[in-house]
C-alpha cells in the first residue's frame, strides 16, 4: 500500500478504514468477530489508517477498534472524535443531543477515548463537529494543551468551514480535515475547504468516498436496509430520489467495466486522484469489500477519465440532499 501524508507529517497508508459501521448507523452486528477480522486484514494489507469516534456506538467502537489493534499499535495510526453531547440517561438511552466541545469536555473525551482505546496517546483527535457556542479558538486551545501533555499527537476538525479552520490552524496547526466528499457530494469543492486545506497544507480526509455504498452498486433496492439504517433518513434514499440516482449509478458502472475494475473502485480512484493530500477513509465490516477497496489505491485515472467522471456523476444531478434540515445545520460551521 502506497503511504501518503496528512499535515506536514503524519505517514499514512493512501487508503483508510472508517469504522464507524461496525457499531453504528448501518445495522451493525451484535457478533464483532467479523468486524475484527476485517481488522486485521486490513492490517495485513497495509493499512494503517483507522477511524473511529466517541458517539460511534456510542464509546462501544472505540473499545471494539483499540481491542482489535492492539497487537499492531506500533504500526497503525488511529483517529478519534469529541464533540457531541451525550445523554447517558436510562431514558434517553444513551442518545446523541448536541454538541460540546466547552475545554473541560475535549479534556474528559481524551481521557475516556486514551482509556476506551486502550492507548497511552491519541494519534489524531479531531472535532466531530463545530460547537456554535464555543470560540473554536477555545477549543483547540484545549486540544493543544493535550498535545503538550503527550496524550494527543495531532489535532484534527471535521465538518468544519474554511473560515474555521483558519482560526483553529492559526490557533495550533491543523493536520486533517474530515468532511463528506465523493462523486456525488462535493460541497468542499464549492465552499472553498478544499482549496484551504490544499493552501495551509492540511490533510483532508473523505468520509462517505462511496456515497454511503450507492457508488459501489451493490445497492439496487431499499428493502434491503433494515428499518433502523440510518441511511433510511437521508434524502437522497428516499424512494424517488433513490430511483433517479441508480441511474447515475449505472453509468459509473459501464465505465468501470470498460477499465476492468468495479464502480466502487472507480468511485475511489477518482477521489484519490484529486489530491496526493487526500486520504479516503471508506468503511465496511467484510473482507471481500475490504479488499476491493484497497485495491483502488493502484487504479491510475488519467486527466480525461477524472473530467469524464466528475461531469458524468455530477452533484447537481443527483436528486436530494445529503442530510436532512437537523444534519445539514450542523455542517460547514
Amino acid at each position: 500500500m502506497k503511504s501518503r501524508i496528512l499535515g506536514k507529517d503524519l505517514s499514512v497508508s493512501a487508503l483508510g478504514l472508517g469504522c464507524m459501521g461496525m457499531t453504528h448507523a448501518y445495522s451493525p452486528s451484535a457478533d464483532h468477530s467479523g468486524s475484527i477480522a476485517t481488522l486485521h486484514r486490513a492490517v495485513e494489507l497495509g493499512v494503517t489508517f483507522f477511524d473511529t469516534a466517541e458517539v460511534y456506538g456510542p464509546y462501544d467502537n472505540e473499545i471494539l477498534v483499540g481491542k482489535a489493534l492492539q497487537p499492531y499499535r506500533d504500526k497503525v495510526v488511529i483517529a478519534t472524535k469529541f464533540g457531541f453531547k451525550i445523554d447517558t440517561s436510562k431514558s434517553a438511552g444513551q442518545m446523541m443531543v448536541g454538541t460540546d466541545s466547552r475545554p473541560e469536555n475535549v479534556r474528559a473525551v481524551a481521557e475516556a477515548s486514551l482509556k476506551r482505546l486502550g492507548v497511552d496517546v491519541i494519534d489524531l483527535f479531531y472535532q466531530h463537529r463545530v460547537d456554535p457556542n464555543v470560540p473554536i479558538e477555545e477549543t483547540v486551545g484545549a486540544m493543544a494543551d493535550l498535545v503538550k501533555q503527550g496524550k494527543v499527537k495531532y489535532l484534527g476538525l471535521s465538518e468544519a468551514s474554511a473560515d474555521t479552520i483558519r482560526k483553529a490552524h492559526a490557533e495550533h496547526p491543523i493536520t486533517a480535515l474530515q468532511s463528506e466528499y465523493s462523486l456525488w457530494t462535493r460541497d468542499v469543492e464549492e465552499n472553498g475547504v478544499l482549496d484551504t486545506c490544499r493552501e495551509l497544507g492540511i490533510g483532508f480526509v473523505p468520509f462517505s468516498p462511496l456515497g454511503r455504498g450507492v457508488l459501489t452498486g451493490a445497492l439496487k433496492r431499499l428493502d434491503g436496509l433494515s428499518d433502523n439504517d440510518f441511511r433510511r433518513s437521508l434524502p437522497r434514499f428516499q424512494a424517488e430520489n433513490f430511483d433517479a440516482n441508480l441511474a447515475l449509478v449505472t453509468l459509473l458502472e459501464e465505465m468501470a467495466a470498460q477499465k476492468g475494475v468495479t464502480a466502487g473502485q472507480l468511485a475511489l480512484a477518482w477521489v484519490m486522484a484529486q489530491g496526493d493530500f487526500i486520504v479516503p477513509i471508506p468503511g465496511t465490516t467484510k473482507i471481500a469489500n475490504l479488499e476491493k477497496n484497497v485495491a483502488s489505491a493502484d487504479v491510475v485515472l488519467n486527466k480525461e477519465e477524472v473530467k469524464d467522471l466528475g461531469d458524468m456523476l455530477s452533484p447537481a444531478k443527483v436528486a436530494g440532499g445529503r442530510y436532512p434540515q437537523q444534519l445539514a445545520s450542523m455542517a460547514s460551521r
